[in-house]
């Protein structure tokens, strides 16, 4: 089996999204552009730094899953340990009584609006037995979401060293998030929550700035760093910022605040492929058809800042020959998009139909192509290795 490549071309005008034109403060940062996947700007985002309390988005995502698959309700109560009060003392807390017992939509509010931790301990301690136990969850979660710069200890965000995020990992999370569940996204906007007669305004400064964002979570540790993840909808259009270890809360909100405007007027989408558009073929092994055509899965579109003139250019790659039989709807390639020599986009192709075993005759055929070309190959490196030692013996 080779590795096959198609070069073509897909349209003249192309993005320049990838050429950056913004800067930031910021120590490390990223901007994805949601509905197509595109990252607009990046700036040491796979570097692990400490996340402080945006951990507590993890700890949400569990919470929602659990949520999801009908583990618990948002009526399930959860008791306050005295682990959970002792650990937001000093800190941020939503001022749960000791020994209280809690609703889960509660404990979402204290941990994703008050940023509380005895919240998020409760959380841990209700879903997962213990902290320790939960922060095992985290990890194995983060792996299948494929954060693999992240690493848990807690579920709350303290200042041990073994924590860490990075900008692309929060992002991905952030992106799962909002497309998982859009039905407990509305935390992350709530703007203040009261409990215990305590009143307490959201930290997220991109819900009270121009941007309008609708969430998702900010944290910062005694010492500094000042973190950030937040999306924001304009139009159709919907963006995720990730700003890391800003100087201060004011840097924070002003370099976030930069990151949307520059992302969303800066940019435009360029509708490229529709959805199962045919843009290629396969070759097919021992088939009755010796092709099965190509297919995009969804649409492609591509992230263009405004008035850009570049190429763009596609590439499809597959491992082939398929061996038949094939079935039709098998993601079998990717399709590479660059802009210039930059990779823009990587989307998979699926088979547009299935391509049965071939009769005898043309099974024996295509060996027999397939070992003539084996033979060739062989002829043409005993060759080149021929010509090498060749080269090499007469300038001894």
């Amino acid at each position: 089996m080779r590795k096959f490549a198609v070069l073509f071309f897909l349209l003249g005008a192309a993005s320049g999204a990838w050429a950056q034109s913004v800067t930031t403060t910021a120590p490390r940062a990223l901007v994805m552009d949601v509905g197509t996947g595109a990252v607009l700007f990046d700036k040491a985002a796979d570097e692990p730094t400490a996340p402080a309390s945006v951990v507590k988005l993890m700890t949400a995502e569990l919470v929602f899953r659990d949520l999801k698959g009908g583990k618990i309700t948002l009526d399930t109560q959860f008791p306050i340990s005295e682990h959970a009060w002792k650990t937001a003392r000093g800190g941020a807390s939503m001022f749960a009584r000791l020994g209280a017992n809690i609703r889960v939509e509660d404990l979402l509010r204290g941990l994703i609006v008050q940023s509380g931790a005895d919240a998020a301990v409760a959380l841990a301690e209700g879903l997962g037995g213990s902290e320790e136990s939960f922060a095992g969850m985290m990890n194995k979660r983060a792996d299948e979401l494929g954060m693999s710069r992240s690493h848990f200890v807690d579920s709350w965000g303290s200042a041990n060293p073994a924590q860490t995020v990075s900008a692309r990992d929060l992002a991905r999370l952030a992106e799962h998030v909002i497309k998982t569940y859009p039905e407990y996204y509305h935390f992350f906007g709530e703007k203040e929550f009261t409990w215990s007669k305590i009143r307490q305004v959201n930290r997220n400064p991109i819900l009270f700035n121009e941007v309008n964002g609708d969430g998702l979570k900010v944290g910062n540790l005694p010492d500094g760093g000042f973190n950030l993840v937040g999306s924001a909808v304009n139009g159709d259009r919907r963006l995720i910022v990730v700003v890391l270890d800003a100087k201060t809360a004011k840097d924070r909100a002003e370099e976030a605040r930069k990151l949307f405007n520059w992302g969303f007027r800066g940019f435009e989408v360029k509708e490229l492929l529709a959805a199962d558009e045919q843009v290629g073929v396969a070759k097919v092994y021992g088939g009755a058809k010796a092709e099965a055509p190509l297919l995009t899965t969804a649409p492609v579109r591509l992230m263009a800042s405004r008035g850009s003139t570049d190429k763009i250019t596609g590439k499809i790659v597959y491992t082939g020959p398929l061996l038949a039989p094939v079935a039709a709807g098998t993601v079998v390639a990717r399709l590479k998009i660059f802009s210039g020599s930059t990779l823009a986009m990587d989307v998979p192709l699926k088979t547009g139909e299935a391509v049965e075993l071939g009769d005898l005759s043309q099974r024996a055929k295509d060996a027999a192509f397939e070992l003539g070309l084996q033979i060739f190959h062989k002829t043409l490196s005993s060759g080149f290795k021929s010509a090498k030692k060749a080269a090499a013996n007469a300038t001894q």
